[in-house]
């Protein structure tokens, strides 16, 4: 079994949905050193993450290799409610790529 790469959790409260997601990715700079080789470590980064609610796309976020390793995203959804399907997608600096849904409790 493949392990995962992203966990998203979404709760509705009073017309608007919390949502908190953490995507595993190793989100390398290319400044760091490996200790053992002293040969840089090629840069290895999420380039754009995008969340759809419903199917319309509500959010894009632009990163680069200033995030930090295994990123946390935390945000309040209007008009959202339990039942409702939300969608994660990111792709990286090397064309890797992941998708996870959930539904909001």
């Amino acid at each position: 079994m493949a392990k995962k790469k992203m966990k998203i959790r979404a709760w509705a409260d009073k017309g608007s949905a919390t949502v908190k997601a953490i995507v595993f990715h190793p989100m390398e700079t290319g400044l760091r050193k490996d200790k053992a080789t002293g040969k840089k470590i090629p840069p290895h980064f999420i380039e754009e993450l995008a969340v759809k609610h419903n199917g319309k796309q509500v959010l894009t976020c632009l990163w680069g290799p200033g995030v930090s390793k295994n990123p946390f995203l935390s945000f309040r959804l209007k008009n959202a409610k339990k039942g409702d399907t939300l969608q994660l997608s990111w792709v990286d600096n090397k064309g890797e790529k992941d998708v996870a849904e959930a539904k909001i409790k």
